[in-house]
């Protein structure tokens, strides 16, 4: 199938969603999870394996949690799909923020905003819930490895307000200079960083970790503001923004991003233990090996 055909079927089952009740959406797309938990049995069993492990629960903990997260997912992909419907109105029906003078205070300073979060809840809508406050808000996002959908999520993020810069390519200068600008620049600092990333303990293993909110915070002494999107019993959502996070500052400049970088990292795992059925366990998130001797913090 072209991309141009799956495009434009996607568009139509997007157009047909948006004619749907809210309530009916979320019903259908936790149906669909439950139908996911057992189609990708691989998944599905890498997140039950790294649930026990991280968690250090039984498998049958695991596995309630995990049958959760996939009927969250479901409704995820559904309301993503629904963005396009999502007018003011149904943004203040749907969505509830709290904790705007944090962000506010720190969009006064005016060396710009990091925002922290995570694939954690619909992390999506959480983007729509700022634009709607009236923050000019930037984010930083991973092109998906099919760029049909790459090409979807950005529109629908730009539709509700968001401007979007693509990592790994050039666009990453221009997200620096949102920050400059005194704007938010939102991350999502929960995957694997790859072999450029910052080893930290999370979840009690070494994870590479994104040092990108650290590196950025330490360039334009930003302040990092972490929030988060859970969902509410009965449908719509929660974010919460919460005060910036404490900046330890160093004079060995790649100490300050490690240090900085734990912190980040320790406020993700955190937040996922608060809500462990929204985050999504079955990704490779300790894919990249660790070396000990080759990933030992700076010094003096």
């Amino acid at each position: 199938m072209s991309a141009t055909l799956q495009y434009w079927l996607i568009k139509m089952l997007s157009r047909i969603i948006c004619l749907l009740p809210y309530p009916l959406v979320c019903r259908l797309g936790r149906g669909l999870g439950k139908i996911l938990y057992w189609v990708i049995a691989r998944q599905r069993d890498r997140g039950i394996a790294q649930l026990m492990q991280g968690l250090k629960i039984s498998h049958q903990e695991a596995d309630q949690i995990i049958r959760r997260l996939f009927a969250n997912i479901g409704q995820t992909f559904m309301e993503i799909l629904y963005t396009p419907a999502l007018t003011t109105a149904k943004i203040d029906e749907f969505i509830t923020i709290s904790g705007t003078e944090h962000l506010a205070q720190a969009f006064g300073q005016g060396r710009g905003v990091i925002l922290l979060t995570g694939h954690i809840g619909n992390w999506e809508w959480l983007g729509a819930a700022l634009a709607r406050v009236g923050f000019p808000t930037t984010t930083i996002v991973k092109p998906q490895p099919n760029p049909v959908y790459t090409r979807l999520l950005n529109e629908y993020r730009e539709l509700v307000g968001l401007t979007v810069f693509n990592r790994g390519t050039s666009e990453i200068l221009q997200a620096a200079r949102a920050l400059k600008q005194g704007k938010i620049l939102g991350f999502l600092a929960d995957e694997d960083g790859g072999t450029e990333g910052i080893f930290v303990d999370f979840f009690g293993q070494m994870a590479s970790c994104p040092a990108g909110p650290a590196t950025f915070a330490h360039k334009f002494g930003s302040v990092i503001v972490p929030a988060s999107i859970s969902r509410r019993a009965g449908g719509g959502h929660t974010v919460v923004i919460e005060p910036p996070l404490v900046y330890s500052h160093h004079q060995n400049a790649k100490q300050e991003i490690y240090e900085n970088t734990v912190t980040v990292t320790k406020w993700i795992e955190s937040t996922i233990r608060k809500q462990p059925d929204e985050w999504l366990w079955f990704r490779k998130r300790w894919n990249t090996p660790y070396c000990p001797e080759e990933h030992l913090p700076a010094k003096d």
